[in-house]
């Protein structure tokens, strides 16, 4: 088991929205276990929070973990210098998925959009269908992603399933299909519009599901949603279904989930409040006329004019800044 305190100090997730993948990596591990894995291939590697924990695990089995991230953190860079166990692939999933030797367990971290992984999902079934398809892990099947396309580079994916993007106009609430101009979490890269055909994560994996047979998916509700994949005849099907089942669209972790995203979203609308406070506050610091306004409120005070307001000091605004 993935010590707790490890992932709570995560240096990458300062504000601790929990969006690593490494938050969920007990769960990952018990499922790597379950079908006696010995090879991972990690899209989506990013600064290496979830392949830092995955090196520790194939050095204690002898086991090999492949991180594939086109543009990796250089916390990722040299962990993959460091560590014999761990070889990092500079590439875009869908084509390191077709040239890179295919693993036991394939976790799909990526572009979080609907045509990605549909695209990296077929190239695998491409290489090894039925029985033999690898185990799929996934993250951000659940809000905001399941159903909303995100995009690192929407250049990169083809005009038809392209969606219109929120930029800076707003953020992202849970319960809203749409964005909030002065509220929410801030998603810029993610689509407008909530729902509709081949938008989300879980839209892809659903479609890619249907054109293929006796494929098992279970959802965990928790971090933004955990996502398992597995053919029902592969040889370690029982066993997996064992370790996931109870997990599987728990609606405990799913009240929780829907509370803290809520809190989430709630807490950064705060701080976004705050700051245009403060920015008009500090607008008010360096205002001349504000400065005069103060100067003449003085004098009066000397000279024991009475006023009936008394006008707030620069002082007392640096103050309630904290500084």
């Amino acid at each position: 088991m993935t010590p707790i305190s490890r992932i709570d100090q995560l240096d990458h997730d300062p504000e601790r929205n929990c969006a690593s993948l490494a938050h969920m990596s007990s769960l990952v591990l018990a499922c790597l276990d379950a079908v006696q894995a010995r090879s991972v291939v990690e899209v989506g590697a990013l600064a290496g929070d979830l392949t830092d924990v995955l090196a520790d695990w194939a050095q204690g089995c002898g086991a090999r973990v492949c991180a594939v991230d086109p543009s990796p953190h250089e916390d990722l860079l040299s962990l993959a210098r460091d560590r014999p166990e761990v070889k990092l692939v500079q590439k875009m999933s869908i084509k390191a998925l077709a040239e890179i030797d295919l693993p036991d367990v394939v976790i799909l971290d990526g572009d979080h959009n609907y045509y990605t992984v549909i695209s990296e999902l077929r190239v695998i079934s491409q290489r090894a269908s039925g029985a033999d398809l690898p185990l799929i892990l996934f993250h951000d099947v659940c809000w905001p992603h399941a159903r909303r396309d995100d995009y690192y580079d929407i250049e990169s994916i083809p005009p038809e399933y392209r969606h219109k993007m929120v930029g800076d106009r707003g953020g992202l609430l849970p319960q809203e299909p749409g964005f909030s101009s002065d509220a929410g979490l801030p998603f810029p890269k993610s689509a407008e519009r909530e729902g509709g055909p081949r938008n989300g994560v879980l839209t892809g994996i659903e479609d890619f599901i249907a054109e293929s047979d006796r494929l098992r998916l279970a959802v965990v509700p928790a971090f933004y949603g955990f996502g398992v994949l597995w053919h029902q005849d592969a040889p370690w099907a029982s066993g997996l279904q064992t370790v996931i089942e109870p997990w599987d669209a728990n609606p405990v972790l799913a009240a929780l989930e829907s509370n803290r995203l809520e809190h989430l979203a709630r807490s950064h609308s705060r701080l976004m409040q705050l700051a245009r406070q403060e920015a008009v506050l500090d607008r008010l610091l360096g205002s001349s006329a504000f400065e005069v306004a103060e100067r003449l409120s003085k004098a009066r005070a000397r000279a024991g004019v009475a006023t009936s307001q008394s006008l707030v000091s620069k002082d007392e605004i640096r103050r309630a800044l904290g500084r």
